[in-house]
């Protein structure tokens, strides 16, 4: 809480600065993310940046922020999907990112939460983006399928992530289990530094590409990604509705000039029903302003796939009351 203390201290002085007492309560929003390398992190970066309003901000139509007045949000480095949506029902984090098929479950109760409480009060503010299923091996692992991973070092993400989740059902739906390969449960940047070091032949991340662990990689060691399709395991596609064909075009990490069939998740930004209507209408209403928009093209490569027109697509949980009034608003849901 000392980094919120701080911007606060910021704003008031700003405040003051610009003409004496501060009009505004100061309110503070949290958004979960996941590891600094991944996508979730600048991403979170960015719409942290575009909601915001600290009191003393120049106005929206003077070139200044166009957020929620009073609002101060931070994205907060996190294990992910599972983490966060367990942080949000908590109350220890007012929203955060999660992978399309981790809320279903939460929500529901089902897939991996089966067994456990439902998160009934879930709901989504918007889809973002899809989430690519990477497999990245090293060049000389002579790993060049799923299947291939049977006896071999791999990271499957850390406890958690939405990726474990994923990693263990492509794992099945090749034919595998957690028990036939040497796994470990690292982030992202932690399995590429084995992976330099010799000490790890292949691991998953689930993330917008390019992804600044893996780009660093690439950059530095002879890597290849694997491919995942529907074709060479159908039973994935089959049982889980949630995922989309998808494929890395070629280029986008070095030494991989050619495009990778893989598969995809959407990216969502949810919250909980305990937050107040007006806040989350003024959040969404924010992150589909023309300041943001020039924000997201500019910021990140993924920021060009965060659209009003994409914000409703796959999403399996109720939409907060303030989300949704601002897409009827909009015209986007009747």
């Amino acid at each position: 809480m000392k980094h919120f203390k701080f911007v606060a201290g910021a704003a008031l002085a700003l405040g003051l600065a610009t003409g004496g007492a501060v009009a505004q309560d100061i309110q503070f929003f949290r958004i979960g993310t996941g590891g600094t390398a991944g996508t979730y992190y600048p991403i979170g970066g960015l719409l942290a940046n575009a909601i915001s309003n600290p009191p003393g901000s120049r106005p929206c139509e003077e070139g200044g922020s166009c957020g929620v007045p009073g609002l101060v949000a931070s994205a907060l480095s996190a294990n992910g999907s599972v983490a966060n949506i367990n942080a949000i029902e908590g109350g220890t984090l007012e929203s955060g990112f999660a992978q399309s098929d981790v809320a279903t479950w939460a929500h529901s109760g089902t897939g991996i939460w089966e067994g456990k409480p439902a998160v009934e009060k879930l709901r989504a503010i918007a889809n973002l983006y899809p989430e690519s299923i990477h497999l990245v091996a090293s060049a000389g692992s002579g790993i060049n399928s799923v299947a291939d991973l049977k006896g071999k070092r791999v990271s499957l993400d850390e406890p958690g992530s939405g990726t474990l989740v994923d990693a263990r059902i492509i794992l099945e739906g090749y034919g595998l289990s957690e028990d036939d390969v040497s796994a470990e449960f690292l982030k992202p940047d932690q399995a590429a530094d084995r992976m330099r070091d010799g000490a790890m032949d292949a691991f998953f991340f689930v993330g917008g590409y390019p992804a600044g662990a893996i780009a660093e990689l690439a950059s530095q060691h002879d890597v290849k990604l694997v491919p995942i399709t529907c074709d060479d395991a159908p039973k994935i596609c089959e049982e889980y509705g949630f995922f989309a064909e998808d494929t890395v075009p070629g280029g986008t990490y070095e030494g991989n000039a050619d495009d990778v069939k893989t598969l995809a998740v959407g990216a969502q930004w949810v919250t909980s029903a305990d937050q107040p209507e007006d806040l989350i209408y003024g959040i969404t209403k924010a992150l589909w302003n023309d300041n943001t928009r020039k924000q997201l093209d500019a910021g990140h490569s993924k920021g060009k796939s965060i659209t009003k027109e994409t914000a409703l697509n796959g999403v399996g949980i109720p939409l907060h009351p303030g989300a949704e009034k601002f897409y009827k608003e909009a015209g986007l849901l009747k």
